[in-house]
């Protein structure tokens, strides 16, 4: 028999869980979201060590619409681009995270460098990055813009990335 609290908690853990979802149930949604015309944030990472930085980010990319789905590079994905060493955590780590977040509506993974299939898919109202890139450098940019969504660049904080922390406590 389980306690009330332990109830809570398998209930907090499945809310988690339900927001990782496959490309077809995000299309499926999205479809749901574009018909109560919901706007759809879209972002992608690797986000392997989870900081303030990337809750800055991730917390404005949310304020900017209705809906925030995050794609998340797999540990496939993320070797390509990383390197053998990383990630650090695995998919569902990182996923699991992730989906914890009150303002994150989806996480899906996907298997490519880039999420352009993804996007091209699901065709999201606003596509956001951090001001670390150009916009001509942000995958989908181009069939964002060619559906009449937005490429908006947020400003990172400062001094925090994965590398750094990964960099420093290696030095310790």
């Amino acid at each position: 028999m389980f306690t009330s609290r332990e109830k809570r908690l398998m209930n907090s853990f499945k809310i988690i869980r339900d927001k990782i979802i496959t490309w077809q149930e995000l299309y499926d949604l999205r479809q749901r979201w574009a018909a109560s015309k919901l706007k759809v944030v879209f972002t992608n990472g690797c986000f392997d060590i989870v900081h303030y930085g990337h809750i800055s980010y991730l917390s404005k990319a949310a304020d900017l619409g209705n809906k925030l789905i995050i794609a998340l590079n797999s540990d496939s994905s993320v070797k390509k681009i990383k390197g053998e060493s990383r990630p650090i955590n695995n998919e569902m780590a990182r996923a699991s995270l992730l989906a914890s977040l009150f303002f994150v509506d989806a996480v899906v993974l996907f298997n490519d460098e880039t999420p352009y299939n993804l996007i091209s898919l699901i065709l999201p109202d606003i596509l956001v990055k951090g001001n670390d890139y150009k916009e001509e450098e942000i995958a989908g940019a181009d069939v964002v813009r060619a559906n009449g969504g937005q490429i908006i660049l947020i400003p990172l904080v400062k001094g925090y990335s994965t590398t750094s922390i990964i960099n420093k406590n290696s030095r310790n």
